[in-house]
């Protein structure tokens, strides 16, 4: 059934998504979701606990010792691809629901809030080495973060396979440039 589920999510999103499609995809009975889950919001709770135990392992690469700022950067960026990719259902789900439930809206801001914590402490690290001065740490991560959410979303949500390392190498380069980027050279006036 969470087969199922997840193709069907992730191909209509969960509010538009009904029971009756889950079951169809699954080739059951409407009842038999019901012998898996108590409803789709419960589906989806599953699906957040799992979500996060599984986001937390990809994670641990991040903080390794030794790593170099873009290595670090691009590590983070693959483990954000690489989860979306793999929990793409579960995503779309939370981020949907947290619009119109306050539970779901709770689950959603502690999936990110590893990711936020994490990129917050590493522009707080880059600060004190000249690096985004006069940004707020905290704003920063919150942008980066939206911005890794949105293009994961825009990139898997719409039915076409994207190139892998493509996809990793912009959201890095653009993450790495954030953090460690210098500002442009004014122009004479």
């Amino acid at each position: 059934m969470d087969a199922a589920a997840r193709t069907v999510v992730a191909r209509k999103g969960i509010l538009a998504a009904t029971v009756a499609d889950i079951a169809a995809e699954a080739g059951k009975s409407t009842a038999s979701f019901y012998n898996y889950y108590d409803s789709k919001e419960d589906m989806v709770r599953q699906w957040a606990l799992r979500f996060r135990d599984e986001a937390g392992e990809r994670a641990r690469g991040v903080t390794a010792h030794g790593l170099s700022d873009r290595e670090r950067v691009h590590r983070a960026a693959t483990a954000h691809w690489n989860t979306y990719r793999h929990r793409l259902a579960e995503m779309i789900s939370v981020s949907q629901l947290a619009m119109i439930n306050d539970d779901f809206a709770q689950h959603w801001a502690q999936i990110c809030a590893g990711p936020v914590e994490f990129i917050t402490e590493t522009v707080v690290r880059a600060q004190a080495r000249g690096h985004c001065p006069g940004d707020d740490p905290h704003l920063l991560a919150e942008a980066i973060v939206s911005m890794l959410n949105q293009f994961c979303y825009t990139q898997l949500a719409g039915g076409a396979d994207p190139d892998d390392t493509a996809c990793i190498t912009t959201l890095s380069n653009v993450f790495y440039r954030a953090v460690y980027g210098t500002d442009p050279p004014e122009e004479d006036s």
